[in-house]
Order: structure tokens, then sequence, then C-alpha cells
């Protein structure tokens, strides 16, 4: 199903890229809310609704996230590794926004999930490119439906293409 109220999580520890990157979908008309944490630790415990963001009404479970790589406290690897490890998280399209373009660092990065990689431009005018493309992808995007916490909702997938995938929760 595709999110009308979907919401982004950027996890970067440079607090200029974290600006540049929320003013760049915000030129690219995104309304939705944007929150963004600075390390790998952080963007786990606005994951698991911990801490300051237990309140899931002012921090609601993110759609999508950007996430850098080389992070302090917990870097993109990381935060990878925990979104495979949770089967219900693991579908959350998550990007990784990096300055690195070390092939390693990107071949790992898609061998824990990651559903994108992008080097970092080093203008603004790149920048807000491929946040317009980031967000234009994922209006168009369905993903699955999740509660509050982000946790899925279960379907009914008895007699269908995917019934013999098991679901997390049920």
């Amino acid at each position: 199903m595709r999110p009308k109220n979907f919401t982004i999580l950027i996890a970067d520890d440079d607090p200029n890229d974290r600006r540049m990157i929320e003013a760049s979908f915000r030129r690219s008309g995104v309304t939705n809310p944007i929150h963004a944490v600075e390390s790998g630790e952080e963007a786990i415990a606005y994951l698991e609704g911990k801490g300051e963001y237990a309140d899931r009404k002012h921090f609601a479970y993110p759609s999508y996230i950007i996430c850098d790589l080389k992070m302090p406290r917990g870097d993109g690897f990381a935060v990878l590794q925990h979104l495979k490890s949770r089967p219900e998280w693991a579908v959350i399209p998550t990007v990784i926004l990096s300055g690195s373009g070390d092939l390693d660092d990107i071949k790992k990065a898609y061998i824990l999930g990651a559903s994108s990689y992008i080097v970092k431009p080093t203008d603004l005018e790149g920048l807000r490119r491929i946040t317009k493309v980031l967000f234009d992808f994922w209006s168009e995007c369905e993903v699955p439906e999740v509660d509050e916490s982000g946790k899925q909702l279960i379907t009914e997938s008895a007699g269908k293409l995917g019934a013999g995938i098991p679901q997390p929760g049920a």
C-alpha cells in the first residue's frame, strides 16, 4: 500500500548534511515529517521507539530511511544489520547516502539489505536532484502497512502467490 503520510528518517553525523538533505526534500515538495538523528545508535533507538523517541505521535515510525555509512556510535552498517535482524523492519526502504565510493562498502551495504547506495554529491544541486528522484520514486512505491510501532499488519495470504512466505508476527 502506498503510504499517504510517510515519514522520512535521516541518520547522518554531519549537522550540515542533515540540514541540506532535509532542505533538499522540502524543495522537492516533501511536506511529510522528516526526523534526523546523528548516529546509528540514535537511529536504532528511533526505530525501537526508545527514550525520547517513545512518543509515536511525534516520532512516527519511518516509512523510508536515508542513512550515512560512516558515523560514530554505530555506523550505517550497524543500522542495516539491525534492520535485517528484525524481519518486520527489513522491508523499510533504506538508502545509504555516503561520501564513500569504496566498492567494499557498496557491496557490504547491499549484502546487509540496503535498497540503494548513492555517493553523496559534492554540490547542493546534485543533492536536490537525488532527493527529488527519491521522493518521486517513493511516492509511487507500494510498501507493507504497519501500525504506529512499525509492526507489519498481518494480511490474508491464503490462496495467494505469497501464501508460503511467513509473515512477521503471524
